[in-house]
C-alpha cells in the first residue's frame, strides 16, 4: 500500500506543478489573498472527488465519449478564454488599485477543474489506471487515493499563493502588469487550444 501511495504522490505532484489554467488563475487571485490557493484547492476537490469516485465505480467510459469530449472542449475552452480576456482587461486595476477578479478563488477552483476537458479526459484514461490499482483495498483505498492526491493540490497551490502574495509588493508595477498580460494570454491560449482540439475530434 505505501509503495502505491508513494506512486500516487509522485504522479500527483508532477501533474499539479505543471503550468496550466489553474496556476495562472491562482497567481492572479493571490494578489488579493494569501489563501487563494487553499480555497482553489477546495474548489478543485468539489469536482475531483466525485469524478474519481465515478471512475472508481466504473463510469470512466462516459468521459471517453466523443460527444461528451466535444461539448466539454467547446464549453470549457470558451469559459477559460473568457476568463483570460477578463484578466487582460482588469490587469491595471488589479496591479494599481488592488482590485480582485470578479469571481472567488473557490469558484475559480471549481471552474478550472469542471471546464478543463483535458483534466477530465486524463482521469478517464491514464488516471483511471491509477484508480484501478486501489480497487483491491475497497473503500479504504479510495479514501487514501483521494487524500493523497488532494494533499498535493493543497500544498502546491497554497505555497504558490503565499509566495505570490508576500512577494508581489517588492516587484515593480510595470513588471506585474506585463506578468498579468502574459498570464491572460496564457489562459486565453489554453481556451483556444481546448476548443480547437475538441473540434478536431469530430
Amino acid at each position: 500500500m505505501w509503495s502505491l501511495v508513494t506512486l500516487t504522490l509522485g504522479i500527483s505532484f508532477s501533474g499539479v506543478i505543471a503550468p496550466g489554467p489553474m496556476l495562472a488563475v491562482a497567481i492572479a487571485k493571490s494578489y488579493k489573498s494569501p489563501w487563494a490557493g487553499t480555497l482553489m484547492s477546495l474548489g478543485h476537490a468539489v469536482v475531483e472527488v466525485p469524478l474519481i469516485a465515478l471512475i472508481y465505480f466504473g463510469f470512466a467510459r462516459f468521459f471517453e465519449n466523443h460527444a461528451v469530449q466535444l461539448a466539454l472542449a467547446i464549453l470549457g475552452g470558451g469559459m477559460i478564454l473568457w476568463m483570460g480576456i477578463g484578466m487582460f482587461r482588469d490587469r491595471l486595476k488589479i496591479v494599481r488599485e488592488g482590485k480582485d477578479l470578479p469571481y472567488s478563488a473557490f469558484v475559480a477552483g471549481i471552474t478550472m477543474s469542471a471546464l478543463n476537458p483535458f483534466f477530465l479526459l486524463w482521469w478517464a484514461t491514464a488516471g483511471s489506471l491509477l484508480v484501478m490499482k486501489y480497487l483491491d483495498f475497497g473503500g479504504r483505498g479510495l479514501l487514501i487515493l483521494l487524500a493523497a492526491h488532494w494533499v498535493c493540490d493543497l500544498v502546491w497551490l497554497s505555497l504558490v499563493s503565499q509566495l505570490v502574495h508576500r512577494s508581489h509588493r517588492f516587484i515593480s508595477p510595470r513588471f506585474q502588469v506585463w506578468l498579468f498580460i502574459a498570464m491572460s494570454f496564457f489562459l486565453a491560449g489554453f481556451g483556444v487550444y481546448y476548443i480547437v482540439s475538441g473540434i478536431r475530434m469530430i
